[in-house]
């Protein structure tokens, strides 16, 4: 057959594959997400998501020893309370488990760059991002104590802060704290476009941040939307986000890429818990490769336009060399 254009000449070997890929996916753009707790030596298995822990501030600096040897340069640290009420104050106090972890990180490992999730959940009694009054979320209410957290983070020595709450508002008030307490060159990471997902389900479990009543989808995104993700993305950046984040990752690629095409800041995805745990268990019952699994998942993400994806596949790819 006279074949002029034969698609396959650059598929034959290896080599011609990888020097003519589209998608390049470098292990210097993930980011493991880790969860410390109070106590001494403490490692908690998260049941729903296998290889992932629950791990107090000395486990945290073991760990992160082995793990920035393996190739990991960035973190993203959310904390779990020993206890909780209706303010969230332990997410803001200067002796709370993340302003812990953080100072005991920089003081061992002062190159590692270290992010921040800065929300209420984890540490209300009610379990909500924000302040409740007769069963409301408050949003007026909550971005001081949002901005207080941010602020706390920073000055135990993050070098970065992500707001997950999905208050209106919550990055101007953030920008204007740090600002205003000489912390300028922190930039914020924020959850832009964050769906309400039945993909958090493990997190939940991991954190502890399942709502009490109710849930959260006056404040998180209906996941049915696409172009309010775009206005919350520009409504972000407007009040001074960084970076932007879409999550979940692997159901909102279309998500991933309009963003991309819209905005002149870094796109962050999140490799979310759900999504993470779905292929532990499908590689764990022999219904898929876990690596190609993993690799091909996390290569859709950066060819929708991800800039930097957070992952807790992060420690598998880098200790078993998978890109």
């Amino acid at each position: 057959m006279d074949l002029i254009k034969r698609p396959r000449r650059l598929r034959s070997a290896p080599c011609i594959r990888n020097l003519s890929a589209e998608t390049i996916v470098c292990s210097e753009k993930l980011i493991m997400p880790y969860f410390v707790c109070e106590g001494a030596g403490v490692r908690e298995p998260i049941e729903s998501m296998p290889g992932i822990d629950r791990v107090s501030v000395d486990t945290l600096l073991a760990d992160l020893e082995k793990d920035t040897a393996l190739g990991i340069a960035a973190i993203i640290l959310f904390g779990i309370p020993d206890t909780k009420d209706e303010k969230g104050s332990g997410a803001y106090a200067e002796d709370g488990i993340v302003q812990k972890a953080v100072r005991a990180i920089k003081k061992k490992l002062p190159d590692l760059y270290v992010i921040t999730d800065v929300c209420l959940c984890e540490f209300t009694s009610h379990g909500h991002c924000g302040m409740v009054d007769k069963g409301k979320i408050l949003n007026d209410p909550s971005l001081e104590l949002l901005a207080k957290t941010a602020v706390s983070h920073a000055a135990a020595g993050a070098d970065m802060v992500a707001p997950s709450d999905m208050m209106d508002g919550r990055v101007a008030a953030i920008r204007q704290g740090l600002d205003s307490n000489a912390f300028s060159d922190i930039p914020i990471l924020a959850y832009a476009a964050k769906y309400a997902s039945a993909f958090y389900g493990p997190f939940r479990d991991a954190a502890g941040s399942t709502p009490r009543f109710g849930d959260r989808r006056s404040y998180q995104m209906d996941f049915r939307n696409a172009a309010e993700a775009e206005r919350e993305v520009l409504l972000d950046i407007e009040e001074g986000a960084d970076i932007v984040m879409v999550k979940p990752a692997l159901s909102y690629l279309d998500i991933i890429y309009r963003i991309k095409n819209i905005v002149k800041v870094p796109v962050c995805a999140y490799n979310v818990s759900g999504e993470y745990s779905m292929v532990k268990a499908a590689g764990r019952l022999g219904f898929g490769d876990e690596q190609r699994l993993t690799t091909e998942i996390l290569t859709s993400i950066f060819r929708a336009g991800a800039d930097m994806i957070i992952s807790y596949h992060t420690r598998d790819i880098l200790k078993n060399k998978w890109f």
